[in-house]
């Protein structure tokens, strides 16, 4: 098979997993917390990333235990950037709204990593991008509002505020991940075991002070949320991420392998009504073609100028 023929296969496959996180992020929210999600596969992912390690270096921690501190430091603002601080806000994000808006209103991360690398990176600010952020925006206020523009009525505007922000937050982690040079597969383990710790710690202060639970109190059986949870720590968090940069590490043609990824949402719908019997709402399916769209042609543009 050919390295191209590679490249899509793998973007395949990893846009296929992650079709199917937004429906086990409210399978695991029917019994678990945020945290108790956030708790689950965090270490889910770490000792996934761990095993192939061992399988691909023979050793579970990369760098072996000599290495250990000089890469927790090197993971330090990163892994409180994601997985803790993005997956705490898209879980409780996913905990207050409806599958389909949670997940449409964290596609606009691409508009905000545009913006974002104007700012920091001082790349050029054009007319494109001010007119793809307001498409965007539309996007966004036609979900939120469930095409109510007019009467501007928000059914929950913290949960939605909540959701666009983890697009700040991944679109920061983004940022520093390109100007870390190590593997791929290295840095995701210890940005995870980051994570993981920050989440721990989190979860003992809870337990301490009585302030919060790894369950949401629903009197729901723990089994199934804690299948989900795990599901999720694999194919949101630890597979599918090593998919991804080996489907662009082998492509002929990046940007065209990399907005593949705009596939998913539509896709993530298919799921959420079929498993969740979610009604798509049709406001649902308007922003989310105002956002996707907006996201394709700012990057058109962006290859072009």
């Amino acid at each position: 098979m050919k390295k191209s023929q590679l490249s899509y296969l793998y973007a395949g496959l990893t846009i296929l997993a992650w079709s199917t996180v937004s429906t086990s992020f409210k399978l695991s929210l029917i019994a678990l917390s945020p945290i108790g999600l956030l708790f689950v596969s965090s270490l889910t992912a770490v000792l996934f990333l761990g095993a192939v390690n061992l399988f691909t270096e023979k050793s579970f921690i990369p760098g072996g235990t000599a290495a250990l501190r000089s890469n927790l430091k090197r993971s330090l603002l990163p892994g409180l950037l994601n997985p803790w601080l993005y997956y705490v806000m898209l879980f409780i994000a996913y905990d207050r709204l409806r599958a389909q808006e949670a997940q449409v209103l964290n596609y606009t991360w691409a508009i905000v990593l545009s913006l974002l690398s104007i700012i920091i990176l001082k790349e050029r600010f054009r007319l494109r991008d001010l007119l793809a952020l307001l498409l965007s925006f539309l996007g966004v206020m036609v979900l939120s509002t469930k095409g109510r523009i007019s009467t501007l009525h928000f059914d929950d505007p913290l949960g939605s505020g909540i959701a666009l922000a983890t697009s700040i937050v991944w679109a920061g982690y983004w940022i520093l991940s390109l100007k870390d040079g190590r593997k791929a597969q290295h840095k995701l383990f210890y940005n995870f075991l980051v994570g993981f710790i920050a989440t721990t710690i989190l979860v003992l202060v809870y337990q301490i002070t009585g302030t919060g639970s790894l369950l949401n109190g629903s009197g729901k059986a723990p089994l199934p949320s804690l299948l989900a949870a795990v599901y999720t720590g694999i194919f949101e968090m630890g597979l599918t991420f090593l998919l991804w940069y080996k489907a662009l590490s082998l492509a002929e043609n990046t940007a065209r392998v990399s907005n593949l990824i705009f596939i998913t949402p539509f896709l993530s719908l298919i799921f959420i009504r079929l498993i969740l019997a979610e009604s798509i709402h049709p406001a649902t399916l308007v922003g989310l073609l105002l956002i996707v769209c907006s996201n394709l042609w700012q990057r058109l543009g962006s290859r072009s100028s």
